[in-house]
């Protein structure tokens, strides 16, 4: 798609807070289509949170540009931007009911439909029977759900989310995020959510941008991220991998594992990332093959640590088909490789 039919379009924004320090963000550029949910990873102090201040006009940039519509935006308040935000606490009014929560967000609507939109708001969160209520008579997913009917009410052309579930409970936080998920493709409402969390962004996004001292390192499906990633920090910080260094010869790599097929075509010197589910074991009575060091057991699958010849390995499989402590495994590739910029 071209950048015309974008929702928003930012073009090298950059952010320093003092004169003398370094970016706090650093030239980052993407693009959001209509419908489509971003979501900003990375590990605290990367520049996600301080991105998303600047996008809701909380924060100026130091430098680059945004767009809405293809109407710069860059120099207005928040309050003309039109885009709502949902914070990590949920802000809400602790004196007004769940409705007037929800009502003092529609401005533009008048005052004879006010209610009946705003039950409209809250059945689409399935709340419809809680609106007299107090939000301190509510759980944290509930709670969480008016945050968002309260947002979606005022009609935003984008949602800015900032760690939205980080306060509920692992089983919560995964119902709720479904939940949302579920609500934003049926509002057809453009989302930028902002995490630390990578099973978060990849289950909860169309798109993931990665970001690292202050620079967005890869923006691409969840998929692409994961299978390939840019380099070796995007590759570890989405899960366990292997980095292995190897000879490429066009489609295939030499490497200490033998011979591994390659995503995109290469030549000499290369490293790769191979993720753990990706690497086969297969019992094995010879003592030079990889031995196996560690296991953990985590219900749906094993994690292994194995060595072979001095370099160390990590394997994922099924939880039927276990390997003892000690025992040796030949290790192969059930997968194509990808190939990674080289780290020191």
């Amino acid at each position: 798609m071209n950048s015309i039919q974008a929702l928003m379009r930012v073009e090298g924004l950059s952010k320093r807070y003092n004169e003398g320090d370094s970016l706090a963000v650093d030239q980052v550029s993407f693009t959001l289509q209509p419908g489509e949910i971003l979501a900003l990873l990375g590990p605290s102090g990367c520049g996600k949170t301080t991105t998303l201040r600047m996008l809701a006009g909380f924060e100026h940039p130091t430098a680059g540009h945004i767009f809405l519509h293809d109407r710069e935006v860059t120099e207005l308040p928040p309050q003309k931007r039109n885009i709502g935000i949902v914070f990590q606490d949920y802000a809400l009014f602790p004196h007004m009911t769940l409705l007037r929560n929800v009502t003092f967000a529609m401005r533009h609507v008048p005052k004879n439909q006010l209610k009946e939109k705003a039950m409209e708001w809250l059945d689409l969160v399935g709340l419809t029977p809680y609106a007299t209520r107090y939000p301190h008579e509510l759980s944290g997913g509930q709670q969480q759900r008016v945050a968002l009917a309260r947002t979606l009410a005022a009609e935003p052309e984008l949602v800015l989310l900032d760690e939205p579930f980080s306060n509920l409970d692992a089983a919560l936080r995964e119902a709720t995020r479904k939940e949302m998920r579920s609500l934003f493709k049926k509002a057809g409402t453009s989302v930028i959510l902002v995490t630390h969390d990578q099973a978060e962004a990849m289950t909860f996004a169309d798109k993931v941008g990665v970001m690292q001292q202050g620079q967005l390192m890869q923006l691409d499906t969840p998929q692409a991220v994961y299978q390939h990633p840019a380099n070796a920090f995007v590759a570890t910080f989405l899960g366990h991998t292997n980095l292995l260094r190897g000879r490429a010869i066009g489609s295939f790599a030499e490497t200490p594992l033998g011979n591994i097929s390659l995503h995109t075509a290469s030549k000499g010197d290369v490293q790769l990332s191979l993720r753990p589910e990706d690497l086969q074991l297969t019992a094995s009575d010879n003592p030079d093959a990889a031995k196996v060091l560690d296991r953990e057991f985590r219900g749906h699958d094993y994690l292994y640590v194995l060595e072979q010849e001095g370099i160390q390995y990590c394997a994922i499989t099924p939880s039927h088909n276990h390997f003892e402590i000690g025992s040796h495994v030949t290790l192969g590739s059930s997968r194509q490789a990808s190939v990674i910029p080289a780290s020191n």
